[in-house]
């Protein structure tokens, strides 16, 4: 009897799951990939491509070119609700795909503020949805005629809000370098990059200081702050995606307080144990950041655990890594490194990011030279 395994998001997780899938198929599993976007940004290169230094198509990995490679059929669309008890996902192109498992790493969302402020609001999550708004200001910064001074201001003080605002600084400047840019960085944590060692706090600290970005920290939003701005970059804390909050939309899936997909050692749903989920929106047992490094080292045991199983195979556990690499691009040709209690910087660094992020990329590319093959998404 035949089965069906849905993969619903293209994140780093199921990008490891297609290229497993790829080498060692199931036969008598149809395997089904749903996303509303064909290209999917690499998390760890965005600050590069808001700051110019990387092309877009230079950040993604193309999933439909995944999806052929490994036999799998591909939807462009996103849930709109599920019904976990039927075995049912209900997508929002109207379409009712029923599964035998389901997989979800569909990553997180920002809710932007709403209220009564001037300033554009730049959110930098989800991903998918990052590349036309930023593509949209760009076109509007290179045409407008005003020569005033132009306020750019990033709402959050974890590595979205730092390395986002340094990008966008440094790629307003250079396009337009007749025109002041002032930066300046708000958050309601009492520290900057909480989380970080002391050492990368004072290395972030002295990089915003060199951009001439200033820093508020135990401040929250307010429309005051949307008036005085003529650029917001919303880069607080990840959320789930409505579908996940609203209990009508999940059916009995478990989730946390915030919507997250409740999931145990082997990445599957508490509640239903023929659904598993990797990534932002997954909730471990005791939460781990929001993190691309967790999605990526989720990919391998994601990847062996559905075709186990698929097969009625032993499932392997996740272990999160209690300490791992973090590499911080400061938008100048420099990044902060830190493990655990130490951190340096310096070009180094940038090099060795640079060369652990196009390795990533690179791994999924469908040529050696990482040709699109969508059409309507290429430069």
């Amino acid at each position: 009897m035949s089965q069906r395994l849905v993969l619903a998001g293209a994140g780093h997780a199921h990008a490891q799951v297609l290229q497993a899938w790829r080498d060692a198929p199931l036969p008598g599993t149809e395997l089904v990939v749903v996303s509303p976007h064909a290209l999917a940004p690499y998390s760890g290169m965005v600050p590069g491509w808001l700051a110019g230094t990387y092309r877009f198509n230079d950040i993604v990995i193309d999933f439909p070119a995944l999806c052929r490679a490994a036999g799998a059929r591909w939807i462009p669309s996103a849930i709109d609700r599920l019904d976990p008890d039927r075995q049912c996902v209900h997508l929002e192109n109207g379409e009712a795909l029923a599964y035998d498992r389901l997989s979800l790493n569909i990553g997180s969302t920002l809710i932007p503020p709403q209220g009564e402020f001037t300033a554009k609001v730049l959110s930098m999550r989800p991903l998918s949805q990052l590349r036309g708004d930023y593509e949209q200001l760009l076109d509007q910064w290179r045409a407008d005629s005003h020569d005033g001074p132009f306020r750019v201001t990033a709402i959050g003080g974890g590595a979205a809000g730092f390395e986002s605002l340094l990008a966008v600084l440094r790629r307003l400047r250079q396009l337009r370098p007749d025109r002041r840019v002032h930066g300046a960085l708000r958050a309601r944590s009492a520290e900057l990059l909480p989380g970080y060692p002391a050492a990368a706090r004072r290395q972030a600290w002295q990089a915003l200081q060199t951009a001439e970005a200033d820093v508020q920290l135990g401040a929250s939003w307010s429309d005051a702050v949307g008036r005085d701005s003529d650029l917001v970059l919303w880069a607080t804390g990840a959320q789930a995606h409505a579908w996940q909050r609203t209990p009508a939309r999940r059916g009995g899936l478990a989730v946390s307080a915030d919507g997250f997909v409740l999931i145990d050692a082997s990445l599957r749903s508490v509640s239903h144990p023929n659904i598993f989920a990797a990534g932002d929106c997954a909730h471990w047992r005791a939460p781990l950041p929001k993190a691309g490094v967790y999605a990526v080292r989720m990919g391998p045991v994601l990847a062996h655990n559905l075709h186990a199983a698929s097969a009625g195979l032993a499932l392997q556990t996740y272990a999160p890594q209690k300490n791992f690499l973090s590499l911080l691009a400061t938008a100048d040709g420099r990044a902060i490194a830190s493990r655990g209690a130490l951190s340096l910087s310096g070009r180094w660094a940038w090099r060795l990011k640079d060369r652990i992020d196009r390795g990533f990329v690179r791994r999924f590319a469908p040529s050696s030279d990482h040709l699109i093959s969508v059409q309507g998404e290429t430069p």
